[in-house]
């Protein structure tokens, strides 16, 4: 049985990805956010420090155009490495 999504596309869709501050861990994702949502709007992308600035949380709002494309990026984002939770 196929699982049917609640959401109707295409759909602005934010997703939050949290890693260990690193200086290459904003182009690595960035890089693979980019290839599943080539349209993405460079102002649609928000970046916090953690209070310690240790960790970083970076959340891009794409314009999601089915449930696959955004399973497929949550399932590559959070393989990444640095990346220790993807929202």
């Amino acid at each position: 049985m196929h699982e049917s999504s609640p959401l109707v596309f295409p759909t602005d869709y934010p997703i939050k990805v949290v890693g260990r501050r690193d200086a290459a861990l904003r182009a690595r994702i960035d890089s693979i956010v980019r290839r599943h949502a080539p349209d993405l709007d460079e102002r649609r992308i928000g970046e916090r420090e953690s209070g310690q600035g240790n960790f970083v949380s970076i959340t891009y709002t794409i314009v999601a155009r089915s449930r696959e494309q955004v399973v497929a990026l949550v399932t590559e984002l959070a393989a990444a490495e640095g990346v220790m939770m993807v929202i």
